[in-house]
């Protein structure tokens, strides 16, 4: 299931410039989120099809719809234990249910009301929910936040084998692109094509806290 891919500045020009929104590469059936490991343990997933072998089900795993976001996390497979970028075509609707268990990883006030409540959610959630400074290819921070999730227990094992469509080392790409960053030729970079993805669910999109894409 190759990426679909269009340059960096096309896609630039109709992002939303600031607010909560997640970017991803999807389509009706799947959505595509990144990770990045060891060379042990991406090898393994990419020859398998499936994450195992050194793999820790017994740790927390974060997930990143954003291209960019996990560029600017890994160094664009630069930082070590990151060297292997993976694509992640994960089943539309079990990353639906991962954003519809997902609980913030501090306590919102006005999401969760009391300390209390986001610390039973938490409890009895395997989904953790982070929203970050979104970064452009040149590590710059933006005023648009990406979101992460961390899968634990039940989710991740799902997540590992079973939610999976199909998978890929996309390292050779990352590093291509890396180059045209690297030497100022953003006109140059090209990257999965990304638009905001909006959750069927709309209590999870309220809880979320998405602001609504730009009108088209």
């Amino acid at each position: 299931m190759p990426l679909v891919t269009e340059s960096y500045t096309s896609q630039r020009a109709r992002w939303p410039a600031m607010g909560r929104h997640i970017l991803s590469q999807h389509d009706a059936q799947s959505v595509v989120v990144y990770q990045a490991y060891a060379p042990r343990i991406g090898r393994f997933a990419a020859e398998h099809r499936f994450f195992g072998g050194d793999f820790k089900l017994t740790r927390m795993s974060w997930i990143k719809p954003n291209f960019l976001w996990m560029m600017y996390r890994c160094g664009w497979a630069t930082k070590a234990d990151q060297e292997t970028v993976l694509a992640v075509w994960l089943k539309r609707e079990a990353f639906e249910s991962v954003l519809a268990q997902a609980v913030h990883s501090k306590h919102i006030p006005e999401v969760y009301g009391s300390a209390a409540e986001w610390q039973r959610q938490v409890a009895r959630s395997d989904v953790r929910l982070q929203w970050d400074p979104d970064h452009g290819p040149t590590g710059a921070p933006l005023q648009r936040r990406a979101i992460q999730l961390g899968l634990q227990g039940e989710t991740l094992r799902r997540y590992a084998k079973e939610w999976l469509l199909d998978l890929e080392d996309i390292t050779p790409f990352v590093r291509e692109q890396h180059e045209h960053v690297k030497n100022g030729r953003l006109d140059q970079l090209v990257m999965p094509r990304e638009t905001v993805f909006w959750p069927t669910d709309e209590a999870t999109v309220r809880r979320l806290g998405l602001d609504a894409p730009p009108a088209d």
